[in-house]
């Protein structure tokens, strides 16, 4: 399979007062270019899962495999995007997107046209030599989305990425980052607690039950794409988004 498998993963953390398991035996398959959107109650697992992913925590049993190959640690094949900007302000919007590029085996010119082809998909063009400090919130996380599409790699992370920007800002975004992964067919993993994000921008979406984690149910979105903000008031887009909010509530 060229997507993801995830196998009965489960996690936990050893505290001052115990044992406190965050992910019980979550398993689900992702196909190569599906969006699936992850959402449940703070605190429930999913960046945890997410993390694991990346290969920047260990499951504690189960099994994780991308394009058939097991996931033992982080790898060029995966980029993430996080819910804080997570830029270096001593680097211009350029250097920012550039650096995630450093470690791969490109020549400097093919670093540097992915880097500003990055960077117009995300409307940045003319903020190049910018520093963060002089971006607005929006546009500090625009950087960090060009800098994981810059890496194109074959699973795209995102970690809550609008979390931090306004609600306008964050509708503005939603549609960006949509059309960019429908444009480039990316395979993208988005943990999200805002159910109208989730069902926007999923193919799929996994509710999760409070920590531990464990998969209540797996929505197919069925609305076409593109997608305007209109869909949001629709019928079946407001059925589903019940549905989902039945889910998560019967499972606090």
């Amino acid at each position: 399979m060229d997507g993801l498998d995830v196998e009965s993963i489960c996690k936990s953390f050893r505290t001052s007062h115990g044992t406190l398991p965050v992910i019980d035996r979550i398993s689900f398959s992702q196909s190569q270019g599906e969006v699936v959107c992850i959402v449940g109650a703070s605190g429930s697992g999913k960046t945890t899962l997410l993390r694991i992913l990346a290969g920047l925590e260990k499951p504690d049993s189960g099994s994780l495999r991308l394009a058939g190959h097991p996931v033992e640690g982080p790898g060029p094949e995966r980029a993430m995007i996080f819910q804080q900007f997570g830029l270096m302000p001593w680097l211009t919007v350029l250097e920012n997107v550039l650096f995630g590029l450093a470690p791969g085996g490109l020549s400097e010119e093919e670093k540097l046209a992915r880097a500003r082809d990055a960077i117009e998909r995300v409307h940045l063009g003319g903020f190049e030599n910018y520093h963060p400090k002089a971006l607005s919130g929006g546009m500090q996380q625009r950087v960090g989305i060009a800098r994981a599409l810059a890496v194109r790699p074959r699973l795209l992370l995102c970690d809550e990425p609008f979390a931090a920007v306004d609600a306008i800002t964050r509708q503005l975004m939603q549609t960006d980052l949509l059309n960019i992964v429908t444009q480039q067919k990316s395979t993208v993993l988005l943990v999200t607690h805002d159910i109208e994000e989730a069902l926007f921008l999923g193919d799929r979406v996994l509710v999760f039950s409070s920590r531990p984690a464990r998969l209540l149910r797996d929505v197919k979105v069925d609305i076409p794409k593109p997608r305007s903000h209109e869909v949001r008031v629709t019928p079946e887009f407001q059925a589903m988004r019940g549905m989902v909010w039945d889910i998560l509530q019967a499972n606090q």
